[in-house]
């Protein structure tokens, strides 16, 4: 008899040792991933949630226009959380009017929101960023070669240097998606010079990839998948990097950890990434959180 996926909130992992910040979520797309008679969870109650088990802070990331406005909104007054804004990279080819099917073999998804230019959504992000002192990055920005196709890829190339060079301007730390693009991200990062404070968010390269990004003082974002069993190699990878330059991320609600792959991701399964951090660190899980907690405030402040 084939087994039957179970549906629905995972349960709450035990409570961690030390609290930590989940560097890295969408709050705004919670509801995308339930099913039409599940029940929307508050931000009140995610945040609450997430610190019932010792995730107290979180980065909340907007990367399309409607939740770059939702992000300056909602961080403003609430101290659990600080912003993240930007366009993100499959979002700059459609501001630029490029209307093609991926490599993913999906047609593009568009939205009243991307009449508005490409510089002038930029423009909105650097704005918004310049006015709210919560909101502590840029991004998630970069290059996504498994979505975008040759058309908008010189799109999605000038969007991530725009976004590199007003991280910089602005003296903010940046977020990086990365996927199926990890040398021409560090072509870009090289090429241009990256801001002081670099997250690849949702790391996925190699053990090599860790090494020069560990060299060059970037910041590496373990999310769901380091805890998935094939994934070898992106545990070697955080072998590869001090604590002093490691972040956990849900990436919620997606990228579910195991053994929740298939159900919906929210801050409070930060310990479930944490205690595979600690593992593959060989460090006590305390120490682990401890390490991730300093190193996320040396990258965003104080909250």
């Amino acid at each position: 008899m084939a087994r039957t996926r179970e549906r629905g909130w995972p349960p709450a992992p035990d409570a961690l040792p030390y609290p930590v910040v989940d560097n890295h979520t969408h709050l705004d797309s919670i509801g995308h991933v339930l099913g039409p008679d599940d029940e929307v969870p508050s931000v009140d109650r995610l945040i609450a949630e997430a610190a019932a088990v010792g995730v107290t802070r979180m980065v909340q990331v907007g990367c399309d226009v409607p939740a770059v406005r939702w992000t300056d909104a909602l961080v403003r007054d609430r101290p659990e959380l600080l912003g993240a804004i930007a366009i993100h990279p499959n979002e700059a080819p459609l501001h630029a009017g490029v209307r093609e099917r991926g490599p993913d073999g999906l047609e593009a998804t568009v939205r009243d929101h991307h009449a508005m230019p490409l510089d002038d959504a930029i423009s909105l992000v650097a704005d918004l960023a310049r006015g709210n002192d919560r909101i502590r990055a840029i991004g998630e920005t970069g290059l996504d070669l498994f979505r975008t196709g040759d058309a908008g890829r010189a799109a999605q190339r000038d969007s991530f240097r725009a976004h590199v060079a007003l991280a910089k301007e602005l003296g903010l730390a940046l977020q990086i998606h990365d996927r199926d693009a990890h040398a021409e991200v560090l072509e870009v990062l090289l090429a241009d010079g990256a801001p002081e404070r670099t997250v690849f968010h949702c790391y996925s390269g190699d053990a090599e990839m860790a090494r020069t990004c560990v060299e060059q003082g970037w910041y590496l974002s373990f999310a769901g998948p380091v805890t998935f069993r094939p994934n070898d190699g992106l545990r070697d990878a955080l072998r590869e990097v001090p604590l002093s330059q490691v972040l956990v991320e849900t990436d919620a609600p997606y990228l579910t950890p195991h053994p929740f792959r298939g159900r919906p991701n929210a801050p409070y399964l930060v310990p479930v990434t944490m205690a595979t951090i600690a593992a593959v660190k060989d460090v006590s899980l305390e120490d682990a959180c401890r390490g991730v907690a300093a190193t996320s405030e040396d990258v965003y402040g104080t909250w």
